[in-house]
């Protein structure tokens, strides 16, 4: 069975990293903000790359939930490009875009976003699940 719900952006995984806040700008656009914390660290000192990725597959992943009509959605491809560094107590700012949404899958963008830089880039497909 398929849980239809799927809002996992403070649950499981993501309630680790600190949860992710996520709002509805207009039919295609959504944000979502979160702050780095020491646990999002490398050993450089900066936003680990892994983190970045997560945050951006969960607010992707989110917006392609809430514009399916609340039907589940999984990722099937995920492309990350990082840009420039994430610092401690940097707040992230993403901005999510959906390019295309078909009867079975979602095209969306993410950029991002310090207080001064583009920190990431995102873009990926969503399966809707029936």
């Amino acid at each position: 069975m398929i849980k239809k719900s799927m809002d996992e952006s403070n649950q499981g995984f993501m309630k680790h990293l600190g949860g992710l806040e996520l709002k509805k700008i207009s039919d295609t656009q959504y944000e979502f903000s979160v702050e780095v914390k020491d646990i999002h660290l490398n050993t450089g000192k900066i936003a680990h790359g892994g983190f970045l990725s997560t945050i951006a597959d969960t607010g992707m992943g989110t917006a392609a939930h809430r514009v399916a009509s609340d039907k589940r959605c999984v990722t099937i491809n995920l492309d990350m490009k990082f840009i420039s560094v994430g610092q401690l107590g940097d707040k992230l700012t993403g901005k999510v875009k959906i390019l295309k949404k078909t009867k079975t899958l979602v095209f969306i963008s993410c950029e991002i976003f310090n207080s001064s830089d583009i920190v990431a880039s995102a873009s990926g497909t969503w399966k809707i699940l029936q």
